[in-house]
């Protein structure tokens, strides 16, 4: 019988148990957000910076939470819209958080929140010069992708679908083309992801894990949901280190219809 072992996602020297990093916004509650994030098993959370409100102190008794959860942390540039502006976020947040992690967004159209490949090019060459780990988010195009992975970003993340959309992967083909291509990325499908299934397939394509948020903190029950997702993403993961059958266009019989039947051989029994 063979053993399943551990098997670690590794981002610059910290190794990983979950696949499955998880974001911390559009939660009905501060409580509900804590025990989704906990049944969910990620060790990854992302916040930005944006949630802050210093006038009610809401900013501080978010970020109070999210560290006594013990988790790594993941700022983002939500809401940016230039490379220069995201600089400046991810600046701030590495001396709040303490982290030289940090989730690159700069949005390039405010209809489907695309995120816009130039700007992103320039701020991962600029960050990466400093020393972040960056977590480039883009759109499923192979040369953007290799480009941000040439420019040092550290993990690629290209989108499944509009962020919040909860449409799934519309275009395998490019997430399949991508993952081939770029064999030493560590990739991870980051928007789009609506319900468990979308996630296994993701991870069935070879992605090395799954980001998201709306999928969990907008469904009826999120600690549920951070629960499905947690395991269908491990079911994923093993289906494509198993090895799945390929597809055939005949049918195969699963029972083999050569020799003597069993019945008959226990009959002469």
């Amino acid at each position: 019988m063979s053993k399943i072992g551990k098997d670690i996602l590794k981002i610059g020297d910290i190794s990983l148990n979950s696949r499955l990093l998880i974001g911390s916004a559009l939660y009905p509650s501060p409580t509900i957000m804590k025990d989704a994030i906990v049944a969910s098993g990620s060790e990854v959370v992302t916040l930005s910076l944006r949630r802050a409100n210093a006038q009610e102190n809401k900013g501080e008794k978010f970020f109070n939470i999210i560290r006594e959860l013990n988790l790594h942390l993941l700022p983002n540039s939500a809401g940016c819209h230039s490379a220069k502006e995201a600089i400046t976020i991810a600046k701030m947040s590495r001396e709040i958080f303490e982290t030289n992690w940090f989730k690159l967004e700069v949005i390039g159209d405010e209809y489907n929140l695309q995120p816009n490949p130039y700007e992103s090019l320039k701020a991962v060459e600029s960050l990466a010069k400093e020393g972040f780990e960056v977590f480039a988010y883009t759109i499923d195009d192979l040369v953007v992708c290799k480009s941000l992975q040439d420019a040092g970003a550290k993990v690629i993340m290209p989108w499944g679908s509009p962020i919040g959309s909860g449409m799934g992967l519309m275009n395998e083909y490019n997430l399949k083309t991508i993952r081939e291509r770029l064999k030493d990325a560590i990739l991870i499908v980051d928007a789009g992801i609506g319900k468990p299934s979308d996630a296994t397939r993701a991870m069935e394509l070879g992605y090395d894990g799954i980001l998201l948020n709306s999928a969990i903190a907008l469904s009826i029950d999120p600690v549920k949901m951070a629960g499905a997702f947690r395991d269908s993403i491990r079911a994923g993961r093993m289906a494509y280190k198993a090895g799945m059958m390929k597809k055939r266009d005949f049918a195969s019989a699963s029972t083999p219809t050569i020799g003597t039947p069993f019945w008959h051989q226990e009959k002469a029994l």
